[in-house]
Protein backbone atom coordinates (compact mmCIF):
# COMPACT_ATOMS: atom_id res chain seq x y z
CA UNK A 1 0.00 0.00 0.00
CA UNK A 2 1.28 3.75 -0.84
CA UNK A 3 1.75 6.09 1.95
CA UNK A 4 -0.42 8.13 0.79
CA UNK A 5 -3.57 5.52 0.59
CA UNK A 6 -3.67 5.22 4.18
CA UNK A 7 -7.08 6.01 5.77
CA UNK A 8 -6.82 7.17 9.56
CA UNK A 9 -9.62 4.05 10.05
CA UNK A 10 -6.79 1.33 9.00
CA UNK A 11 -6.87 -1.18 11.05
CA UNK A 12 -4.07 -2.00 13.27
CA UNK A 13 -1.98 -4.59 11.59
CA UNK A 14 -2.38 -2.04 8.45
CA UNK A 15 -1.27 0.88 10.00
CA UNK A 16 1.49 -1.11 11.79
CA UNK A 17 2.77 -2.50 8.51
CA UNK A 18 2.41 0.90 6.48
CA UNK A 19 3.19 4.02 9.24
CA UNK A 20 6.63 6.06 9.15
CA UNK A 21 7.23 4.90 5.59
CA UNK A 22 6.99 8.20 3.32
CA UNK A 23 8.26 7.73 -0.14
CA UNK A 24 10.84 10.66 0.60
CA UNK A 25 11.95 8.26 3.11
CA UNK A 26 12.58 4.59 1.65
CA UNK A 27 13.38 6.40 -1.42
CA UNK A 28 15.42 8.98 -3.69
CA UNK A 29 13.82 12.02 -5.85
CA UNK A 30 13.44 11.67 -9.14
CA UNK A 31 14.33 7.75 -9.18
CA UNK A 32 10.98 5.19 -9.68
CA UNK A 33 11.45 2.92 -7.23
CA UNK A 34 11.78 2.55 -3.39
CA UNK A 35 12.76 0.03 -0.83
CA UNK A 36 10.60 -1.30 2.02
CA UNK A 37 12.61 0.00 5.08
CA UNK A 38 13.35 3.77 5.49
CA UNK A 39 17.40 3.22 5.26
CA UNK A 40 19.86 3.72 8.17
CA UNK A 41 20.81 7.29 8.01
CA UNK A 42 23.95 8.02 9.99
CA UNK A 43 25.00 11.89 10.44
CA UNK A 44 25.76 13.93 12.99
CA UNK A 45 26.45 16.96 10.22
CA UNK A 46 23.70 17.91 7.98
CA UNK A 47 25.16 20.45 4.89
CA UNK A 48 22.65 23.26 3.14
CA UNK A 49 23.00 24.34 0.00
CA UNK A 50 23.52 27.85 1.29
CA UNK A 51 22.84 30.36 4.42
CA UNK A 52 19.32 31.01 3.66
CA UNK A 53 18.80 26.97 3.87
CA UNK A 54 20.68 27.03 7.33
CA UNK A 55 18.73 30.14 8.77
CA UNK A 56 15.42 27.70 7.26
CA UNK A 57 16.62 24.66 9.38
CA UNK A 58 17.50 26.21 12.33
CA UNK A 59 13.95 27.78 12.12
CA UNK A 60 12.12 24.33 11.70
CA UNK A 61 9.86 23.30 14.28
CA UNK A 62 9.22 19.77 13.69
CA UNK A 63 11.09 16.55 13.62
CA UNK A 64 11.08 15.92 9.94
CA UNK A 65 13.38 18.80 8.22
CA UNK A 66 17.49 18.70 8.59
CA UNK A 67 19.24 20.85 10.60
CA UNK A 68 21.46 18.88 12.59
CA UNK A 69 22.13 15.14 14.17
CA UNK A 70 20.53 15.56 17.63
CA UNK A 71 17.21 16.30 15.71
CA UNK A 72 17.52 12.64 14.12
CA UNK A 73 17.00 11.87 10.13
CA UNK A 74 14.54 9.78 8.38
CA UNK A 75 15.15 6.75 10.24
CA UNK A 76 14.34 8.51 13.62
CA UNK A 77 11.26 10.54 12.04
CA UNK A 78 9.96 7.44 10.76
CA UNK A 79 9.87 5.24 14.02
CA UNK A 80 8.97 8.58 15.46
CA UNK A 81 5.78 9.03 13.01
CA UNK A 82 4.77 4.91 12.74
CA UNK A 83 4.07 5.37 16.54
CA UNK A 84 1.70 8.70 16.87
CA UNK A 85 0.11 7.02 14.52
CA UNK A 86 -0.85 4.10 16.53
CA UNK A 87 -1.75 6.18 19.55
CA UNK A 88 -4.79 8.38 18.67
CA UNK A 89 -5.15 11.71 19.54
CA UNK A 90 -1.30 12.17 20.33
CA UNK A 91 0.19 15.03 17.89
CA UNK A 92 3.81 13.53 18.21
CA UNK A 93 5.81 11.58 19.52
CA UNK A 94 9.49 11.96 20.99
CA UNK A 95 12.42 9.40 21.36
CA UNK A 96 14.62 8.76 24.40
CA UNK A 97 17.65 6.48 24.74
CA UNK A 98 15.61 4.84 27.57
CA UNK A 99 12.47 4.30 29.01
CA UNK A 100 13.59 5.84 32.16
CA UNK A 101 14.86 8.40 30.22
CA UNK A 102 11.44 8.86 28.69
CA UNK A 103 9.65 9.27 32.11
CA UNK A 104 12.61 11.61 33.62
CA UNK A 105 12.41 13.57 30.51
CA UNK A 106 8.39 14.18 30.73
CA UNK A 107 8.54 14.84 34.08
CA UNK A 108 11.45 17.33 33.76
CA UNK A 109 9.04 19.21 31.26
CA UNK A 110 6.14 19.46 33.17
CA UNK A 111 7.11 20.34 36.82
CA UNK A 112 9.64 22.65 38.81
CA UNK A 113 10.96 23.86 41.78
CA UNK A 114 7.75 24.35 44.53
CA UNK A 115 5.07 21.50 42.74
CA UNK A 116 3.58 18.70 44.16
CA UNK A 117 3.97 15.23 41.93
CA UNK A 118 1.90 12.29 43.03
CA UNK A 119 2.59 8.61 41.87
CA UNK A 120 0.71 5.85 42.10
CA UNK A 121 2.72 3.32 44.59
CA UNK A 122 3.24 0.31 41.93
CA UNK A 123 4.80 2.64 39.58
CA UNK A 124 8.50 0.98 38.24
CA UNK A 125 11.13 1.32 40.91
CA UNK A 126 12.98 3.68 38.69
CA UNK A 127 10.62 6.53 38.60
CA UNK A 128 10.07 5.94 42.59
CA UNK A 129 13.63 6.50 42.67
CA UNK A 130 13.25 9.70 40.49
CA UNK A 131 10.76 10.86 42.56
CA UNK A 132 12.70 10.28 45.48
CA UNK A 133 16.16 11.53 44.40
CA UNK A 134 16.49 13.78 40.93
CA UNK A 135 13.09 15.59 41.71
CA UNK A 136 13.82 15.93 45.37
CA UNK A 137 17.16 17.98 44.46
CA UNK A 138 14.99 20.32 41.91
CA UNK A 139 12.43 21.32 44.94
CA UNK A 140 9.85 19.49 43.93
CA UNK A 141 7.73 16.95 46.49
CA UNK A 142 6.90 13.96 45.54
CA UNK A 143 3.68 11.68 47.36
CA UNK A 144 2.70 8.18 46.56
CA UNK A 145 -0.84 7.36 46.72
CA UNK A 146 -2.99 3.50 46.74
CA UNK A 147 -3.83 3.34 42.77
CA UNK A 148 -7.00 1.53 43.25
CA UNK A 149 -8.05 3.91 45.36
CA UNK A 150 -9.72 7.01 43.87
CA UNK A 151 -11.02 8.73 46.40
CA UNK A 152 -7.95 8.91 48.72
CA UNK A 153 -5.85 10.37 45.35
CA UNK A 154 -8.50 13.24 44.92
CA UNK A 155 -7.88 13.93 48.64
CA UNK A 156 -4.19 14.57 47.56
CA UNK A 157 -4.57 16.96 45.18
CA UNK A 158 -2.91 20.27 45.97
CA UNK A 159 -3.24 23.85 44.50
CA UNK A 160 0.52 23.30 43.63
CA UNK A 161 0.05 19.61 42.48
CA UNK A 162 1.19 19.53 38.89
CA UNK A 163 1.21 16.15 37.48
CA UNK A 164 0.41 12.56 38.10
CA UNK A 165 2.42 9.12 37.18
CA UNK A 166 0.39 6.23 36.74
CA UNK A 167 0.98 2.91 35.60
CA UNK A 168 -1.26 0.06 34.60
CA UNK A 169 -0.70 -2.91 35.64
CA UNK A 170 1.91 -2.46 38.23
CA UNK A 171 5.17 -4.24 36.87
CA UNK A 172 5.88 -6.02 39.78
CA UNK A 173 2.45 -6.74 41.56
CA UNK A 174 -0.13 -6.15 38.86
CA UNK A 175 -2.87 -4.01 40.07
CA UNK A 176 -4.88 -2.41 37.97
CA UNK A 177 -5.54 1.25 38.82
CA UNK A 178 -9.41 2.84 37.23
CA UNK A 179 -7.14 4.80 34.26
CA UNK A 180 -9.85 6.58 33.28
CA UNK A 181 -11.39 7.45 36.42
CA UNK A 182 -8.24 8.67 37.57
CA UNK A 183 -7.18 10.60 34.91
CA UNK A 184 -10.78 12.10 34.75
CA UNK A 185 -10.19 13.74 38.61
CA UNK A 186 -6.81 15.02 37.37
CA UNK A 187 -8.15 16.70 34.26
CA UNK A 188 -11.21 18.37 36.52
CA UNK A 189 -8.51 19.16 39.02
CA UNK A 190 -6.43 20.67 36.67
CA UNK A 191 -3.22 17.81 36.61
CA UNK A 192 -1.42 16.77 34.20
CA UNK A 193 -1.76 12.35 33.83
CA UNK A 194 0.83 10.46 32.59
CA UNK A 195 0.84 6.89 32.11
CA UNK A 196 3.87 4.32 31.68
CA UNK A 197 2.08 2.45 29.05
CA UNK A 198 4.49 -0.25 28.32
CA UNK A 199 2.59 -3.33 29.17
CA UNK A 200 -0.47 -3.04 27.10
CA UNK A 201 1.01 -0.37 24.54
CA UNK A 202 -1.60 1.62 22.60
CA UNK A 203 -2.81 -1.65 20.88
CA UNK A 204 -4.33 -2.89 24.17
CA UNK A 205 -4.79 0.75 26.03
CA UNK A 206 -5.04 3.60 23.85
CA UNK A 207 -3.99 5.62 26.53
CA UNK A 208 -5.01 9.07 25.14
CA UNK A 209 -8.43 8.31 23.80
CA UNK A 210 -8.92 7.09 27.47
CA UNK A 211 -8.32 10.71 29.03
CA UNK A 212 -4.66 10.79 29.61
CA UNK A 213 -2.78 13.65 28.84
CA UNK A 214 0.58 11.93 27.96
CA UNK A 215 1.53 8.11 27.16
CA UNK A 216 5.31 7.23 28.04
CA UNK A 217 6.50 3.65 26.93
CA UNK A 218 9.82 1.84 27.23
CA UNK A 219 10.10 0.57 23.44
CA UNK A 220 13.14 -1.66 25.06
CA UNK A 221 10.20 -4.03 25.64
CA UNK A 222 7.48 -4.83 22.95
CA UNK A 223 8.27 -2.52 20.35
CA UNK A 224 12.11 -3.48 20.26
CA UNK A 225 10.61 -7.16 20.58
CA UNK A 226 14.35 -8.81 20.51
CA UNK A 227 16.36 -7.74 23.59
CA UNK A 228 18.47 -5.84 21.41
CA UNK A 229 17.47 -2.34 21.84
CA UNK A 230 17.12 0.30 24.78
CA UNK A 231 14.67 3.23 24.12
CA UNK A 232 11.40 5.11 25.21
CA UNK A 233 9.03 6.89 23.14
CA UNK A 234 6.42 10.05 25.05
CA UNK A 235 3.52 10.74 23.03
CA UNK A 236 1.19 13.61 23.38
CA UNK A 237 -1.71 15.91 21.84
CA UNK A 238 -1.27 19.03 20.69
CA UNK A 239 -1.58 21.48 23.61
CA UNK A 240 2.08 19.66 25.35
CA UNK A 241 3.76 18.20 22.72
CA UNK A 242 5.42 21.65 21.97
CA UNK A 243 6.12 21.82 26.11
CA UNK A 244 7.50 18.32 25.57
CA UNK A 245 9.65 19.04 22.97
CA UNK A 246 11.15 21.95 24.16
CA UNK A 247 12.80 20.44 27.06
CA UNK A 248 13.55 17.28 24.79
CA UNK A 249 15.55 19.55 22.74
CA UNK A 250 17.39 21.70 25.48
CA UNK A 251 18.31 18.30 27.56
CA UNK A 252 20.28 17.32 24.09
CA UNK A 253 18.00 13.19 24.01
CA UNK A 254 18.96 11.58 20.54
CA UNK A 255 18.39 8.40 19.53
CA UNK A 256 20.98 6.47 17.09
CA UNK A 257 19.56 5.11 13.37
CA UNK A 258 20.97 1.66 13.72
CA UNK A 259 18.83 1.70 16.88
CA UNK A 260 15.86 3.31 15.48
CA UNK A 261 16.17 0.77 12.52
CA UNK A 262 15.69 -1.90 15.10
CA UNK A 263 12.73 -0.56 16.67
CA UNK A 264 11.18 0.01 13.59
CA UNK A 265 11.44 -3.71 12.17
CA UNK A 266 10.05 -4.84 15.52
CA UNK A 267 7.49 -2.30 15.84
CA UNK A 268 6.06 -3.95 12.07
CA UNK A 269 5.22 -7.44 14.00
CA UNK A 270 4.41 -5.92 17.37
CA UNK A 271 0.37 -7.31 16.75
CA UNK A 272 1.19 -10.72 16.14
CA UNK A 273 3.77 -10.79 18.78
CA UNK A 274 1.26 -9.62 21.47
CA UNK A 275 -1.47 -11.64 20.51
CA UNK A 276 1.18 -15.02 20.55
CA UNK A 277 2.11 -14.07 24.12
CA UNK A 278 -0.69 -12.53 25.51
CA UNK A 279 -2.75 -16.04 25.01
CA UNK A 280 0.57 -18.37 25.93
CA UNK A 281 0.56 -16.43 29.32
CA UNK A 282 -3.25 -16.66 30.00
CA UNK A 283 -2.40 -20.41 29.16
CA UNK A 284 0.51 -20.97 31.56
CA UNK A 285 -1.38 -18.48 34.14
CA UNK A 286 -4.43 -20.72 33.96
CA UNK A 287 -2.23 -23.88 34.57
CA UNK A 288 -0.42 -22.21 37.16
CA UNK A 289 -3.97 -20.86 39.17
CA UNK A 290 -4.03 -24.51 39.57
CA UNK A 291 -0.89 -25.75 41.19
CA UNK A 292 -0.89 -26.36 45.08
CA UNK A 293 2.72 -24.19 45.30
CA UNK A 294 0.98 -21.53 44.35
CA UNK A 295 -1.34 -19.04 46.56
CA UNK A 296 -2.11 -16.34 44.08
CA UNK A 297 -1.64 -15.96 40.24
CA UNK A 298 -1.27 -11.76 39.69
CA UNK A 299 -2.42 -11.81 36.13
CA UNK A 300 -5.46 -9.19 35.26
CA UNK A 301 -6.42 -11.11 32.02
CA UNK A 302 -7.58 -14.12 34.03
CA UNK A 303 -10.85 -14.17 35.20
CA UNK A 304 -10.55 -14.13 38.40
CA UNK A 305 -7.87 -12.02 39.27
CA UNK A 306 -7.27 -9.76 41.16
CA UNK A 307 -7.71 -6.30 38.87
CA UNK A 308 -9.66 -8.71 35.85
CA UNK A 309 -13.00 -6.83 36.12
CA UNK A 310 -11.02 -2.99 35.94
CA UNK A 311 -8.89 -4.37 33.12
CA UNK A 312 -11.70 -6.06 31.02
CA UNK A 313 -13.75 -3.01 31.42
CA UNK A 314 -10.97 -0.07 30.43
CA UNK A 315 -8.65 -2.52 28.27
CA UNK A 316 -8.41 -4.79 24.95
CA UNK A 317 -5.48 -6.23 25.24
CA UNK A 318 -2.51 -7.78 27.18
CA UNK A 319 0.97 -9.05 26.70
CA UNK A 320 2.88 -12.42 28.69
CA UNK A 321 3.87 -10.07 31.78
CA UNK A 322 2.38 -11.56 34.79
CA UNK A 323 3.64 -12.31 38.39
CA UNK A 324 2.74 -15.56 40.81
CA UNK A 325 3.03 -15.95 44.80
CA UNK A 326 4.54 -18.90 46.17
CA UNK A 327 2.38 -20.71 49.10
CA UNK A 328 4.26 -20.43 52.09
CA UNK A 329 7.04 -19.83 50.57
CA UNK A 330 10.99 -19.50 51.42
CA UNK A 331 13.84 -17.32 49.16
CA UNK A 332 15.52 -21.02 49.59
CA UNK A 333 13.10 -22.67 47.81
CA UNK A 334 12.10 -20.21 45.31
CA UNK A 335 15.87 -20.01 44.47
CA UNK A 336 15.81 -23.57 43.59
CA UNK A 337 12.73 -23.25 41.44
CA UNK A 338 13.79 -19.94 39.34
CA UNK A 339 17.63 -21.65 38.93
CA UNK A 340 15.96 -25.42 37.88
CA UNK A 341 14.07 -23.29 34.36
CA UNK A 342 15.91 -23.77 31.46
CA UNK A 343 13.56 -22.27 28.73
CA UNK A 344 13.08 -19.20 30.87
CA UNK A 345 16.54 -16.79 31.11
CA UNK A 346 16.80 -14.76 34.69
CA UNK A 347 16.89 -11.62 33.23
CA UNK A 348 14.76 -7.77 33.77
CA UNK A 349 13.46 -6.24 30.96
CA UNK A 350 10.41 -8.28 29.42
CA UNK A 351 8.35 -8.25 26.05
CA UNK A 352 11.29 -10.03 23.79
CA UNK A 353 10.91 -13.31 21.66
CA UNK A 354 12.46 -14.78 24.75
CA UNK A 355 10.78 -15.88 28.33
CA UNK A 356 12.40 -14.55 31.11
CA UNK A 357 11.62 -15.03 35.40
CA UNK A 358 12.41 -12.26 38.46
CA UNK A 359 12.10 -12.68 42.03
CA UNK A 360 9.58 -10.46 43.25
CA UNK A 361 9.76 -9.04 46.25
CA UNK A 362 7.79 -5.47 46.11
CA UNK A 363 7.80 -5.00 49.87
CA UNK A 364 11.10 -2.43 49.65
CA UNK A 365 9.04 -0.69 47.00
CA UNK A 366 5.89 0.74 48.65
CA UNK A 367 5.23 3.95 50.82
CA UNK A 368 1.42 4.42 50.69
CA UNK A 369 0.20 0.47 50.26
CA UNK A 370 1.65 -2.52 52.31
CA UNK A 371 2.90 -5.78 50.73
CA UNK A 372 1.91 -8.08 51.35
CA UNK A 373 -1.60 -6.78 50.51
CA UNK A 374 -4.84 -7.93 52.14
CA UNK A 375 -6.14 -11.24 51.65
CA UNK A 376 -2.49 -12.12 51.33
CA UNK A 377 -0.85 -14.40 54.09
CA UNK A 378 2.78 -13.17 55.30
CA UNK A 379 4.00 -16.49 54.55
CA UNK A 380 2.85 -16.09 50.66
CA UNK A 381 4.51 -12.63 49.93
CA UNK A 382 7.35 -14.43 47.62
CA UNK A 383 6.93 -14.59 44.23
CA UNK A 384 8.59 -14.24 40.73
CA UNK A 385 7.51 -12.59 37.74
CA UNK A 386 7.80 -14.19 34.39
CA UNK A 387 7.83 -12.63 30.75
CA UNK A 388 6.14 -15.11 28.23
CA UNK A 389 7.79 -15.37 24.79
CA UNK A 390 7.06 -17.08 21.81
CA UNK A 391 7.98 -20.70 22.54
CA UNK A 392 5.73 -23.22 23.03
CA UNK A 393 3.34 -22.69 25.81
CA UNK A 394 3.19 -26.72 26.31
CA UNK A 395 6.96 -26.45 26.98
CA UNK A 396 7.08 -23.81 29.32
CA UNK A 397 4.38 -25.62 31.24
CA UNK A 398 6.78 -28.24 31.36
CA UNK A 399 9.72 -26.53 32.42
CA UNK A 400 7.53 -24.73 35.15
CA UNK A 401 6.51 -28.53 36.20
CA UNK A 402 10.02 -29.79 36.50
CA UNK A 403 11.11 -26.77 38.58
CA UNK A 404 7.98 -26.97 41.17
CA UNK A 405 9.59 -30.70 41.53
CA UNK A 406 13.41 -29.21 42.03
CA UNK A 407 11.91 -26.95 44.54
CA UNK A 408 10.29 -29.64 46.54
CA UNK A 409 13.34 -31.60 46.77
CA UNK A 410 12.39 -34.45 44.04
Amino acid sequence: MKNDDRTTDSGTGTRLATAGRRPEWTGTAGHPSSVVNPPVWRASTHLYPDVAALKSGAQASDETRFYYGRRGAPTQWALAEALTELEPGAAGTLLYPSGVAAIAGALLALVKPGDHLLMADNVYEPSRTLGRGLLTGFGIETEFFDPLDCESFARLIRPNTRAVLLEAPGSLTMEVPDIPAFAAIARERGVISLIDNTWASPLGFPALERGCDIAIMSLTKHVGGHSDVMMGSVAAGAALYPKLRRTYLQLGHVVSPDDAALALRGLRTLQVRLERSTASALQIARWLAGRPEVAQVLCPMLPGAQGHETWARTFTGGCGLFSFLFRDGDEAARARFIDALSLFGIGYSWGGFESLVVPVDPAGARSATAWPPPGVAPADRLGVRLSIGLEEPADLIADLDRAFARMAGQ
